[in-house]
């Protein structure tokens, strides 16, 4: 990224517009990440909260708003979560199914039925998470103590659905995709903080310099390997039919057809750690249960031989979701129509179904890499903590695949708002 494209960006007054107002939204999504939710007492919080790796990824990701409990600490998790339930429901309802195909509309109404999903499971996770930290809950008056609870859920669902409106508000006015560049925003904010952490765990012998340029390392070839996979692409080749109409001779040419290796992006990886820290927030509402131990040995991230089952399931979940969402941003049927439609089609392959089926064939295969890679990079971060004895700081494989991948889709979209405008853009 040069300084001439970030120029050439600046210069464009509507560029330059929805910049300066995606950064705006940040800043607000920030000062809402210090406002503290009342009748809430701090010190006794500190103790209550653990300092459990998806702990801290939860914390990561809402900015430092979890283990604080400000206004924003259940961050945009209530509306991820809700897009996973719509999106699956799609599949299996087939009024939902024939909504999402009416264009414009069925996209508006299943986003009204995400937004109130969203404030419907916001509340319910609010609500679990205020009893779980009663303790912490100032009461001066026994009679209050129920209005009390409800008051401070109420807050903490408007919080998220604060961030719902803000994260869409980005996507419409400012640039790239509001919910994610949000989580993005979660994270970078808390990197200062994981720097101190590291420097003073290295001066006091925590860690040893060895161990450090290890993790350095790690950082580096992790960035490579998304940037790598994010831009990687098989290219179908795809032949047009020479047509005579009158005088003239149309088509003729040849194209391709890009299929990326990892079509669905960082989505999955967001998607699989948004579900698995539900049981991990349900087990901090009752710590002492018999659930929460066994959530907490067996399906959380403590760098120990017990963090395979999570291991696997985190994986899973990755392929499945890369899968998934590969599926609805890509339909091959679609792709073969519009090929036999326009006169195109692939050399050696007849039009219709059975270029669909080439498609789809090449698709699962370059699907299956960058769901294995993603799932890879995710569960690096156990290792890591396993091998380099960091238990106290969450080392984001997720996190840096989040953060370099939101980065690439931004300035993607940067760079495509460029080029229409004849500038040189990013990419080179």
């Amino acid at each position: 990224m040069g300084v001439d494209s970030l120029k050439n960006a600046w210069n464009v007054a509507d560029l330059r517009k929805k910049i300066g107002y995606t950064l705006l939204m940040f800043l607000i999504f920030r000062i809402g990440a210090h406002i503290p939710t009342p009748f809430i007492d701090r010190d006794t919080l500190n103790q209550m909260f653990g300092s459990g790796a998806m702990m801290n990824f939860m914390n990561t990701i809402s900015g430092g708003s979890f283990k604080s409990l400000t206004v924003f600490a259940l961050s945009i998790t209530p509306y991820i979560t809700a897009s996973i339930i719509l999106q699956l429901l799609t599949i299996v309802i087939p009024s939902l199914e024939r909504l999402s195909k009416e264009g414009d509309y069925g996209r508006k109404k299943i986003t009204q039925y995400t937004r109130y999903s969203t404030v419907g499971l916001g509340f319910i996770q609010a609500l679990g998470l205020t009893y779980g930290i009663r303790a912490a809950v100032t009461i001066t008056n026994p009679s209050m103590k129920w209005p009390t609870y409800l008051l401070i859920a109420l807050v903490l669902t408007a919080g998220t659905a604060f961030l719902m409106w803000l994260g869409e508000a980005i996507t419409e006015k400012g640039i790239g995709n509001g919910i994610s560049l949000i989580i993005f925003a979660g994270i970078v904010s808390r990197v200062p903080s994981a720097i101190t952490s590291l420097w003073e765990m290295l001066r006091v012998g925590e860690i040893n310099v060895l161990s450090l340029i290890g993790l350095i390392v790690i950082v580096v070839f992790i960035t490579a390997g998304v940037i790598y996979v994010q831009e990687g692409q098989r290219r179908v080749t795809v032949q047009y039919a020479k047509r005579v109409v009158g005088r003239r001779v149309y088509g003729g040419q040849s194209s391709h057809i890009p299929l990326k290796v990892n079509q669905a992006g960082v989505i999955p990886v967001i998607f699989a750690v948004s579900l698995l820290a539900f049981p991990q927030t349900i087990a901090s509402w009752m710590p002492t249960s018999g659930f929460a131990r066994f959530v907490n040995t067996w399906f959380s991230m403590n760098g120990s031989i017990t963090s395979i089952p999570y291991l696997l399931l985190y994986g899973a979940l990755i392929l499945f979701f890369t899968y998934f969402y590969t599926a609805i941003t890509f339909n091959p049927v679609d792709v073969a129509d519009n090929l036999k439609k326009y006169g195109g089609f692939i050399p050696g392959l007849r039009p219709g179904r059975p270029t669909a089926e080439y498609l789809t064939k090449v698709l699962n295969r370059i699907t299956l890499a960058g769901g294995l890679f993603l799932a890879l990079i995710a569960v690096l971060p156990t290792l890591v903590i396993g091998l380099t004895g960091l238990k106290n700081i969450y080392f984001g494989g997720t996190s840096l695949l989040i953060v370099v991948g939101v980065a690439l889709d931004t300035m993607k979209q940067i760079e495509s708002q460029l080029m229409s405008r004849h500038y040189q853009g990013f990419m080179k």
